[in-house]
């Protein structure tokens, strides 16, 4: 520490250099990040000559100091003088990205990428291209991968002597001996395939990127495939098909199937890179077999593109695509449940009537699919798919579905096919609900299967509000008090949570008269849990 009689600016650096030194993580890591404070007070020379040779010899610190570090060097250019001195920090920051830490490596990659756009054009030559070529030639392989993300920033500014240096080395990144150098390189192949000259896109990376498309590691392959979408959007219409297209052929067949998922993940932006005519002759047949895939992800990842892939088909032969082309494959449930939740969609893209027919032996089919999931995932879109198809086609079609749902096996279907109901009642209306709803489900209160009995309980309660007074007195009520000599307890005890459930929906001549008698009766019911519905719906309904 500086003394009274020392030199007063020493002082902050002391203290930093103390803590800095300190044995505790989070005092090192305060002074860090108090660092352009520090830097302020020491002024640009000393901060140049004093503090960036310090830090760069102190690296070997916890991952979190070093973190602190790399992101506070890069906004540290005004601090060093300018971007003529920029270079100085440059030293502290090639360091951090050979570290072994992958999130420390990135933040000194990110803010060297950043301090490069201040370097001059000489200055890059001199000081910023030497330290990539560095990284590009390190023995580690965290120096490598680094290198990676560096090649894209510094190639547009510098001479063509140096940028064939760069191409150079970015090729033989490409096919490093490590397979985290190859993954590097193939990540940042479409954004360096951005700055290149035409003629170089065409004979360097056209070749990197079969090569790395075809690496015998996946986790290489599918980062090829992300690098795709960027190497067709720079490529002429005439050279896509020579190119491009074999490669995007081989990755959308490939034997893995994380490499299938990213070409399903990626397809729309593949078919807005590739155009329209390869869209038809080639992307067509990839995305039906993508749709069929083997994998449920696959098949999920490309389901997900349904949408936007049909609105991206040329107009002239769109409806021509989808009918014959798309819809066919819609076996899976996948793929068919995403259809069916983007109807809105699909439907002002094709028809609703060329959708219905289409679309309706999937829907029924899934309605009697196995899985109980799928079966409830169908449910939830009913209300849906009955707003896109209007109220007879709905009736001539789907009502029976809809039915047969409220005596399914699974609990959660029957409780979610009575939410169902309810919606379609608030959609096509009471009398809608009079007609065709209320007299199928009053019906299910004689079946022989208590559950079913149970169901018309639920449905009653359900629809009872979006029905009205008049139904719920008229036609409900008379069934819930019938069934209040049901031999099943369970059955009774319900239609005391049923009575409470309609009960303000009744007018009160038919709670005095009719529903009060049979709660008292149900009151002094030989089971316990029959009794204690009954006497709670009758201090609810204050009929005591």
């Amino acid at each position: 520490m500086a003394g009274a009689d020392g030199d007063d600016s020493l002082y902050p650096i002391a203290v930093l250099i103390d803590e800095l030194r300190n044995e505790d993580v989070q005092l090192r890591l305060n002074s860090i990040k108090k660092l352009s404070t520090i830097a302020l007070a020491l002024g640009v020379e000393r901060t140049r000559t004093e503090l960036l040779p310090f830090l760069t010899d102190t690296i070997y610190d916890e991952d979190e100091v070093l973190l602190a570090l790399a992101e506070q060097l890069g906004n540290f250019t005004m601090l060093v003088g300018g971007p003529e001195y920029v270079h100085c920090l440059l030293p502290p920051l090639e360091s951090l990205a050979t570290v072994e830490e992958t999130v420390v490596r990135d933040k000194a990659v990110e803010s060297l990428r950043k301090i490069s756009q201040e370097h001059s054009p000489v200055d890059l030559e001199v000081h910023f291209e030497p330290l990539v070529k560095r990284l590009a030639s390190g023995d580690w392989f965290t120096s490598r991968t680094s290198a990676c993300g560096l090649f894209s920033v510094c190639y547009p500014r510098v001479s063509s002597t140096v940028k064939a240096e760069i191409r150079q080395h970015f090729r033989t990144l490409c096919s490093d001996d490590t397979p985290m150098v190859r993954r590097a390189a193939a990540s940042k192949l479409g954004e360096f395939a951005k700055v290149l000259e035409l003629d170089y896109v065409k004979s360097d990376i056209i070749s990197l990127f079969t090569a790395l498309a075809s690496d015998e590691q996946d986790s290489v392959r599918l980062l090829a495939v992300e690098a795709c979408v960027s190497i067709a959007t720079l490529l002429p219409q005439e050279d896509l098909e020579t190119l491009v297209m074999p490669t995007l052929r081989q990755a959308a067949e490939d034997k893995s199937w994380r490499v299938r998922y990213m070409v399903a993940d990626k397809f729309s932006e593949l078919q807005k890179a590739v155009g329209p005519e390869i869209t038809k002759n080639d992307l067509v047949p990839a995305f039906q077999n993508l749709l069929k895939d083997c994998e449920a992800e696959v098949r999920a990842a490309a389901a997900n593109k349904v949408k936007e892939f049909c609105e991206n088909l040329p107009e002239d032969n769109r409806e021509q695509i989808i009918m014959t082309h798309i819809l066919p494959c819609v076996k899976c449930p996948e793929v068919r449940l995403n259809i069916i939740s983007n109807l809105d969609c699909v439907n002002e893209v094709i028809g609703i009537r060329q959708l219905s027919q289409s679309l309706l032996p999937a829907i029924v089919e899934l309605a009697e699919d196995a899985k109980w999931r799928v079966r409830l995932a169908i449910i939830e879109y009913m209300p849906l798919l009955a707003g896109q198809l209007g109220v007879e086609f709905f009736d001539e079609k789907l009502n029976t579905l809809c039915m047969a749902w409220l005596i399914d096996h699974v609990y959660a279907i029957r409780e979610a096919a009575t939410c169902n109901l309810m919606k379609l009642v608030e959609k096509f209306g009471a009398e809608w609900a009079q007609n065709t709803i209320v007299p199928k489900v009053l019906g299910m209160a004689n079946d022989p299967n208590y559950l079913h009995r149970m169901t018309t309980l639920f449905c009653i309660n359900a629809l009872s509000e979006a029905c009205g007074q008049d139904i719920t007195t008229k036609q409900m009520l008379p069934v819930v008090l019938k069934m209040s000599n049901d031999q099943v307890a369970n059955v009774r005890f319900n239609v005391a949570k049923s009575l409470q459930k309609i009960g303000p929906v009744l007018d009160s001549n038919a709670l005095q008269t009719e529903v009060k008698p049979v709660l008292e009766k149900l009151a002094t019911d030989t089971d316990m849990d029959v009794k204690y519905f009954a006497q709670e719906a009758i201090s609810v309904l204050a009929l005591a």
